[in-house]
C-alpha cells in the first residue's frame, strides 16, 4: 500500500496535509457510522471545524481592521509628512512615528497578518489532500487499492505493463493526466490509484468492460463516496463549452465569495481615496470572486465544494462578528488593548506604561526637534542673505558700477577691509 505514502505532499506542507488527512479520515469514519460515506459531506464538515477553531483569530483580525480604520487619519498624516523623503533619517523618524500611533492604540503592527499566516498553509495543504483523497483518507484508499490489486492480477503483477495499458486507456477516453507526473516512465501503485480516482462514472464502466475483474460493489461504493449532488468531486467542472452540473460550483463560489468579502469590508472605510489599503481592498473585492470562479472551473470539484462551504460559513460568521463589533466602544477597545500590552510587558519583567501618553510624548518630541531644525535652517539662510547684502552694498559705493574707477575702488576697499 505504498500509495498511502507516495502520493502525500512533502516539504513544508507535509505535516499540515497529514494532520488534515487524519481529521478527514476521522470525519469519514464518523459519518460512516450513520451510513453516510461521502467525501463532499466530509469536506463541508471539515470546513466547519476549521472555521470554528479559527473563530477567535478571525474576531481578533476583524477588531484589528476596525481599529486600523480609526488609526488611518493619523497614519496618513505621517505618510504625507514624509512623502518624497527617502533618506535614512526621514525613514527612521517615519517608522518611529508610525510605531507610536500603533502603541497609542495598543495594537501590533503585524496584528492583521497572523490569521493569514495560519490559514495559508492550511488552504494549500487542503488542496493537496483533496487532490489525493485516497492517500490521506485510508478508508477511501483501501477501496482503490483493492481495485489496483485486481488490475495487477490481469497482467501477472507487472506494474509497467498495467501502467502502459492505463495510459492508452486515458488517451482513448479523455482521462486528464495533468496531476500524475511521469506516469509511464516512473510507475508506482500510488500513481495507479491517482489515475483511478480521476475516473468518472462512464470511464469506470469502460474500464470494467476492458478488464472484467473490477468488483461491481467497489465501483458503486466509489460512486457513492465521490459523487456530490450528481457531481464527481475528482473531476474538473470545465469539460469544454458544453454546460454540465459541475458549472454550478464555480458560479456559486464566485457569488458567495463576493458577498463574504463585501461583509468583511463593511467595518472599513473604503471611500477614502487617500487610503492605500482601502484601494487595495476594493480591488480584492473584485478580484477574489473572479479568482474563485476561475479556480473552481479548472480544479477538481472537491475544491469548489470547499470554496463554497468556506464562503458560506464566512458569511454566517461575519454576521455574528459585525453585530458584535457594532456594539463595541472604540475607547473601551483601546483601553483593553493597552491593558493587554502592559500584561505582556509585565511577563517580560518590564514596568507598565501608559502607552497612549508615551505615544503622545514621542510625537511631541519628534515634532519639536523637527521645528527646531527648521528654525535653525531659516536663521542660517537669513544670516547668509544679510552677509551677501552687506558685501554688495560695501563694494558698490560711489563709482559707476562696471567702470575702471569702480573696480579700482573695489580693490582698494578690499585691501583696506582685509588689512585691518
Amino acid at each position: 500500500m505504498d500509495f498511502l505514502v507516495a502520493t502525500k505532499v512533502g516539504g513544508f506542507l507535509g505535516p499540515f496535509a497529514q494532520i488534515l488527512g487524519l481529521i478527514m479520515e476521522a470525519i469519514f469514519r464518523f459519518t460512516s457510522m450513520f451510513g453516510v460515506m461521502n467525501i463532499g459531506i466530509c469536506i463541508i464538515l471539515f470546513t466547519l471545524i476549521v472555521k470554528v477553531v479559527m473563530f477567535p483569530l478571525t474576531v481578533k483580525q476583524q477588531k484589528f481592521s476596525k481599529m486600523n480604520a480609526v488609526m488611518q487619519p493619523e497614519l496618513q498624516a505621517i505618510q504625507k509628512k514624509y512623502k518624497g523623503k527617502s533618506d535614512q533619517e526621514s525613514m527612521m523618524k517615519m517608522n518611529v512615528e508610525t510605531k507610536a500611533v500603533y502603541e497609542k492604540y495598543g495594537v501590533s503592527m503585524t496584528g492583521g497578518c497572523l490569521q493569514l499566516v495560519i490559514q495559508l498553509p492550511i488552504l494549500l495543504a487542503l488542496y493537496q489532500v483533496i487532490y489525493h483523497i485516497p492517500a490521506y483518507v485510508s478508508s477511501v484508499g483501501n477501496v482503490f487499492y483493492s481495485i489496483t490489486d485486481s488490475l495487477l492480477g490481469t497482467v501477472g503483477g507487472n506494474l509497467q505493463t498495467l501502467v502502459e495499458q492505463l495510459s492508452e486507456f486515458a488517451t482513448a477516453h479523455s482521462v486528464s493526466m495533468s496531476m500524475i507526473s511521469n506516469f509511464t516512465t516512473e510507475p508506482t501503485t500510488s500513481k495507479v490509484v491517482d489515475f483511478l480516482y480521476k475516473l468518472n462514472t462512464n470511464q469506470w464502466g469502460l474500464l470494467q468492460d476492458q478488464y472484467h475483474v473490477i468488483d461491481e460493489t467497489a465501483i458503486e461504493l466509489i460512486e457513492r463516496m465521490n459523487s456530490f449532488l450528481g457531481i464527481n468531486l475528482a473531476t474538473t467542472p470545465w469539460q469544454g463549452f458544453t454546460p454540465n452540473p459541475g458549472w454550478l460550483l464555480p458560479i456559486l463560489a464566485g457569488l458567495s465569495q463576493w458577498y463574504s468579502t463585501r461583509l468583511m469590508s463593511s467595518n472599513q472605510n473604503l471611500d477614502d481615496e487617500n487610503n492605500p489599503s482601502a484601494s487595495m481592498m476594493k480591488q480584492m473585492n473584485i478580484m477574489m470572486p473572479l479568482m474563485s470562479v476561475f479556480f473552481c472551473f479548472t480544479l477538481p470539484s472537491g475544491i469548489g465544494i470547499y470554496w463554497i462551504a468556506q464562503s458560506v460559513f464566512t458569511i454566517l460568521q461575519q454576521w455574528i462578528i459585525n453585530r458584535h463589533l457594532s456594539s463595541i466602544d472604540i475607547d473601551e477597545m483601546v483601553k483593553k488593548n493597552v491593558e493587554k500590552a502592559n500584561a505582556k510587558r509585565a511577563k517580560k519583567g518590564l514596568p507598565p506604561q501608559k502607552i497612549s501618553n508615551n505615544a503622545t510624548v514621542s510625537l511631541k518630541q519628534i515634532q519639536a526637534e523637527e521645528e527646531r531644525k527648521e528654525k535653525e535652517l531659516e536663521a542660517k539662510k537669513a544670516r547668509t542673505a544679510e552677509q551677501v547684502k552687506e558685501s554688495t552694498e560695501y563694494y558698490n559705493k560711489d563709482p559707476k558700477p562696471g567702470s575702471l574707477a569702480a573696480k579700482a575702488a573695489m580693490v582698494k576697499k578690499y585691501n583696506e577691509k582685509h588689512n585691518k
